[in-house]
């Protein structure tokens, strides 16, 4: 036998890379915090998100029960990344795999599945639980009526939360020395919180578990009062319940906190522009709900936050403007004037403008023509001021005689200028401090105009 890989480090099969992610601080969004805020990136897994953990553990469980046998399918309902670690396993192991999923998220996510072979079926996010077509109830009717399929069911399997215990929580007690005051993470099937949590809890007490729960679901009212509060529809994928899975043990979960469409997803966006750490909606959620936790701590102090997923599988969502946009989600401060210019400038292509000397005709030719209410005037390639739509048909209908005069005579002073890089808050601030409108220069030049109308449209999003 062949002994060319003698002293060579490798892995047998990618599942054994599954693991061991790295620690990274935060620093840019925690800078003026009290306390360090790391976080735990499970984006280094091998399926790019922290359920690789349990896709392993509840396939090697089902073995070891004697459930799941050669040639036998693995079955479950998804978000996507349970699913995506069930179809690394699956692949390797030599499954067949079928998923059930809600038709809100993402489609790269339902890309990658089929990328391995999975069967996919998509089913309506907003019916209840008990409902024939909710995608809980489609996962147990193919593992019913499939021979040799399990359904691997994380929000009840025992092996989700024990994945946690024997892996994140030692790595996260190893990683800090112990040194960790506060482990931070979303919930979904508790699964991550419940594991985790249980280790650290066993290793000192004292440590703070905390839940991240977007605003619509029930996790964070049940853990407050004992009862089953009523759900309501929201953005961020893969967190969050409209029920209490059986794997979520809210006796190690110190309190949960809310956080809203809005905050986490731009948080997700916040992370990529400041951090350059790129990763989904849930985990900015995580990130925000972090950030809240730290600035209520103290110097000797650490928090962890774990970040679940990659931003690959949200950049039709999350991280396109477009899409943040059209939902009314979409902040300014995450988005650069030139992203603002270019969607205007794919309506209306020219920037109208003036220059200095010509005679106040030309500028009303150009406003009846084309509608505009500012036009700047130009000296070569400087901006020297601006004429208001007001003041143009004012002088014209007072003097038509003035319409010969050079328009130097009626302008204003020139509109502020922004770079195409700058944030869009930027602008913002400019339109409410009595500008009507900010010229956009890239490259050097003046190459576009954005007025409140614009911002307003760009923000607002159409339907």
């Amino acid at each position: 036998m062949s002994n060319v890989l003698e002293g060579v480090h490798y892995f047998e099969s990618i599942l054994d890379t599954v693991g061991k992610t790295p620690l990274v601080r935060l620093r840019a969004v925690a800078r003026d915090l009290p306390c360090p805020v790391l976080a735990k990136m499970e984006t280094f897994n091998p399926g790019g998100s922290v359920k690789d953990r349990i896709g392993l553990a509840m396939v090697e469980a089902a073995e070891k029960a004697g459930t799941l046998r050669p040639g036998g399918t693995i079955v479950e309902c998804t978000s996507g990344n349970t699913g995506l670690g069930l179809a690394m396993v699956a692949a390797v192991k030599g499954y067949r795999a079928a998923f059930c999923m809600p038709d809100k998220v993402s489609s790269e996510k339902v890309n990658l599945l089929k990328a391995f072979g999975a069967e996919v079926y998509l089913s309506p996010t907003a019916v209840a639980p008990e409902h024939p077509d909710s995608y809980y109830n489609v996962a147990k009717r193919i593992a019913h009526d499939r021979p040799g399929a399990v359904l691997m069911d994380q929000y009840n399997n025992p092996a989700n939360p024990d994945a946690h215990f024997k892996s994140t929580g030692p790595e996260l007690w190893e990683q800090t020395r112990g040194r960790i005051t506060h482990f931070v993470t979303g919930m979904g099937t508790g699964g991550t919180i419940s594991g985790t949590g249980r280790y650290l809890k066993k290793m000192n007490e004292k440590i703070q578990i905390i839940g991240a729960d977007p605003v619509g679901s029930i996790l964070k009212y049940y853990k407050e009062t004992g009862k089953i509060g009523e759900a309501h529809t929201y953005k961020i994928e893969g967190v969050g319940e409209d029920f209490i899975p059986g794997a979520t043990d809210f006796s190690v979960v110190d309190r949960v906190l809310s956080c809203n469409d809005h905050d986490g997803l731009n948080m997700a966006r916040t992370l990529a522009r400041e951090e350059a750490i790129f990763v989904g909606g849930s985990a900015g959620m995580a990130a925000w709900v972090a950030l809240e936790v730290a600035r209520g701590c103290g110097p000797n102090d650490l928090v962890v936050v774990l970040l679940p997923d990659t931003g690959e599988r949200y950049l039709s969502k999350v991280h396109n403007d477009e899409w943040m946009r059209v939902n009314h989600l979409l902040d300014p401060s995450s988005v650069r004037v030139g992203n603002i210019a270019a969607g205007k400038a794919s309506r209306v292509r020219t920037l109208f403008k003036v220059d200095s000397g010509e005679p106040l005709k030309r500028a009303l030719a150009l406003i009846q023509q084309h509608d505009v209410s500012q036009l700047p005037v130009f000296h070569g390639s400087d901006v020297v001021g601006t004429l208001e739509e007001g003041e143009v048909l004012k002088s014209a209908l007072s003097d038509p005689a003035s319409l010969e005069l050079p328009l130097d005579t009626i302008m204003g002073p020139p509109l502020p200028v922004v770079g195409a890089d700058e944030p869009a808050d930027v602008v913002t601030k400019l339109l409410a401090s009595r500008n009507a409108a900010v010229l956009v220069k890239n490259g050097g030049a003046v190459t576009g105009i954005l007025t409140r109308f614009d911002m307003l449209q760009f923000i607002a999003g159409s339907e």
